[in-house]
């Protein structure tokens, strides 16, 4: 046996746990060629000192153009509050006094009372140049009174049938758009240039692998919700050998249109493979989010009084339409990835998914749903029945601030009790896939595992989000790799450690199978390693 590395003096884990009869890992070639304790003769040895040697995790829904892009400009995340924010806003525009918009995001709803931002309060920093500054859910956007007048919105500007202008008692604009209402300023906003793209990438692909992230399932390349089209960048930097990730692209679904956009799919994905990217994903938002009231959902909100209302959320496509276009999809042997937050919208998709079924048979397109937050107890095992895997962002499922004030009050008691049932789902049978959305919440695996497990964000004082529906570490650690690999197309040479399988590993510093599960969020990632190539540490 030869190699070209070995990482030597380490605890490996073999699928199932920490192996007792390994502590080295022989690589050739960028793959595993031996796992044991022998040293091959010839190779660089590494010597981890005892660390910790993990799958490489897979991101199965998540941003990263989007969230380079609002790193590199005003980047609101962790701003904390509103005076935080306002005062990173005013930095970045005394910073950038040529910039004809203030650009970036990342607020949290939680900061604001409501969870609205208003146009008054940018103003005081902003007064004339507009400002178009997405929440960190990308599902609201605060502007200024300046963005307001440029997009000529005002009491008279009726609501897009897909979102919503926040208003005062009089029907004036008051600084907030949600979903469709945000295309209103968005459309006037001047898109990324290639090479702004180009440096999003590389900047989130830098971060995201110091996480121990070896390859992601970028949930919407497209022209979609005001971002630009990012399969070109992600192609140029593949040719030019700057993609170190695994990438799969979810190509997005223009709502506005019908089946017409399938062969305009097709063509890109074959353009994609030619490059060695793997497009054969589709990306359909088929509802908004449950702090704005535009996740689809079977029972009412609630007032604020805690009075069923006549608003069910929004769907975003027809229920007959989406199982015509989901049919279309999968005959076309299309991986369909779809956003269905509220129960509505999952029962709505796997409809779709049923019905495409039937028609066509099983095809084994690995389809998905995103977000799942709340899921109808009469529609948990047909995740399984359908073979559909729930790709969940599990950093949600805990009592946080945005939860207990804008989402809890609002929802009907049987509602509350269905959020993130990774523990249901996973007793029915069904497949866990798990992801960040990033840039909408962090994308560190181990904080959102500690959630996956504990039910709690890892510095709450708040109690467990249904603890019943909590997860071993085990099963967490697999659904961020071998589960985040398979929706991937993946499995067979990532997401696990073996023999034959490519080299993607993460390095971490302390025992994530041992440690006290209040801890689990403190691991570090010290190495990663994508094909047997260093990308983060040394």
């Amino acid at each position: 046996m030869t190699a070209d590395l070995v990482l030597a003096n380490a605890h490996v884990h073999d699928g199932t746990g920490w192996s007792r009869d390994a502590d080295s890992i022989a690589i050739r070639d960028g793959r595993i060629v031996a796992i044991g304790s022998e040293l091959p003769a010839g190779a660089e040895v590494v010597d981890l000192d005892g660390a910790w040697v993990l799958p490489g995790f897979h991101d199965a829904h998540v941003h990263p153009v989007q969230a380079g892009l609002e790193m590199n400009a005003c980047d609101l995340t962790g701003g904390g509050d509103v005076d935080g924010y306002l005062d990173r806003i005013a930095a970045y525009a005394a910073a950038h006094p040529d910039a004809e918009w203030v650009l970036g995001g990342g607020w949290s709803m939680d900061a604001f009372p409501g969870g609205v931002p208003t146009a008054e309060a940018l103003d005081r920093v902003l007064p004339d140049r507009p400002a178009f500054l997405p929440n960190r859910d990308h599902h609201s956007a605060w502007v200024n009174s300046a963005a307001l007048r440029r997009a000529r919105i005002d009491r008279t500007t009726p609501d897009p049938s897909d979102g919503r202008i926040e208003r005062d008692a009089d029907g004036e604009p008051t600084g907030a758009l949600h979903e469709g209402a945000m295309e209103l300023v968005r459309a006037l906003v001047p898109p990324a240039t290639p090479g702004e793209q180009t440096r999003a990438l590389l900047t989130a692909q830098a971060y995201l692998h110091s996480l121990g992230i070896v390859g992601w399932q970028d949930a919407l390349v497209g022209e979609g919700l005001g971002m630009a089209d990012s399969l070109e960048t992600y192609l140029a930097a593949a040719r030019d050998g700057l993609l170190t990730a695994k990438v799969v692209a979810a190509l997005w679904w223009d709502r506005g249109r019908g089946a017409d956009q399938i062969p305009g799919l097709i063509e890109r994905r074959a353009r994609a493979a030619a490059a060695g990217i793997d497009a054969g994903s589709v990306k359909i938002m088929q509802d908004g989010v449950c702090e704005t009231f535009t996740a689809a959902v079977i029972d009412p909100y609630l007032d604020g009084h805690g009075r069923p209302t006549d608003n069910c959320g929004l769907s975003f496509i027809e229920p007959a339409d989406l199982a015509a276009y989901v049919q279309q999809l999968d005959a076309a042997d299309f991986q369909v990835h779809v956003h269905a937050l509220g129960d509505r919208a999952v029962r709505d998709s796997l409809d779709a998914i049923e019905h495409a079924i039937a028609v066509n048979g099983r095809r084994g397109n690995r389809h998905h749903l995103a977000h799942v937050q709340i899921v109808h107890p009469d529609d948990v095992p047909r995740f399984a029945a359908l073979d559909v895997t729930a790709n969940a962002q599990p950093l949600w499922a805990c009592l946080d601030d945005q939860m207990v004030d804008l989402t809890l009050p609002f929802l009907t008691a049987s509602a509350r009790e269905q959020q993130y049932v990774f523990r249901s789902l996973l007793t029915s049978g069904a497949r866990l896939a798990f992801g960040s959305d990033w840039p909408v919440s962090s994308p560190d695996p181990f904080g959102a595992m500690h959630v996956a497990v504990n039910r709690t964000a890892p510095t709450s004082r708040l109690g467990p989000l249904l603890a019943h529906e909590g997860l071993t570490v085990a099963e967490a650690l697999d659904a961020y790799t071998s589960g985040s690999a398979w929706v991937s197309r993946l499995e067979r040479t990532s997401g696990r450690l073996a023999v034959g399988a490519a080299a993607d590993l993460a390095v971490v510093d302390r025992d994530v199978l041992g440690v006290p599960p209040d801890r689990i969020a403190d691991v570090r990632v010290l190495r990663t390693y994508v094909d047997g190539r260093l990308v983060h540490g040394g």
